[in-house]
């Protein structure tokens, strides 16, 4: 049975890989199956990442694996609002418990020593350190006004409250604006 999981995930495609590389292993383990394929939805208005989809076979069309498949993409962590596809039979499947915050960075209207002396790993270093057991950095994608950092985790709003402080006091961190993205 070919099945696609379509992720509510904005992923860089080396950062959709790691996951690929996770379910495949999971799937190999269990016997279950493999991934076969993937690919990344960008907006054609900004280029910013929208969705990814991980395209997957599996060895047999119980619905026992189906639901075993479920059961393990939730452990390794899928964001809300993403979905278990298939069209032969007819299957959607809504999967996923993490919730995501995108912290936009405004890449051109704060003064131009901000952005030489201060640091996006450092950003995305601090923001992790608040968000220690809620939720972590995934991705990010640049463009031409904004960096886009991307976090996923247990709750949008306990990871936005965590990072609040931090983004206060960092000058980097002016002018930006967060967004809950799943």
């Amino acid at each position: 049975m070919d099945l696609t999981l379509n992720l509510n995930s904005r992923l860089q495609p080396m950062h959709r890989h790691d996951l690929e590389d996770a379910l495949q292993e999971i799937l190999e383990k269990g016997k279950l199956g493999e991934v076969t394929g993937g690919g990344t939805l960008q907006s054609p208005q900004t280029g910013e990442i929208v969705s990814c989809d991980i395209e997957i076979h599996l060895n047999d069309d119980k619905q026992d694996s189906v639901n075993r498949l479920v059961e393990l993409m939730n452990i390794i962590g899928i964001p809300k609002g993403s979905a278990l596809l298939c069209t032969a039979p007819e299957i959607k499947i809504e999967v996923g418990t993490l919730e995501g915050l995108a912290f936009y960075v405004n890449g051109t209207d704060l003064p131009d020593e901000i952005y030489e002396s201060c640091d996006i790993n450092h950003v995305i270093e601090q923001m992790e350190s608040a968000m220690n057991g809620i939720g972590r950095f995934y991705s990010y994608w640049e463009g031409n006004e904004w960096t886009a950092l991307y976090f996923y985790g247990v709750s949008f709003v306990e990871m936005k409250q965590k990072i609040e402080p931090f983004i206060a006091s960092y000058p980097l961190c002016q002018k930006s604006r967060i967004e809950q993205i799943a």
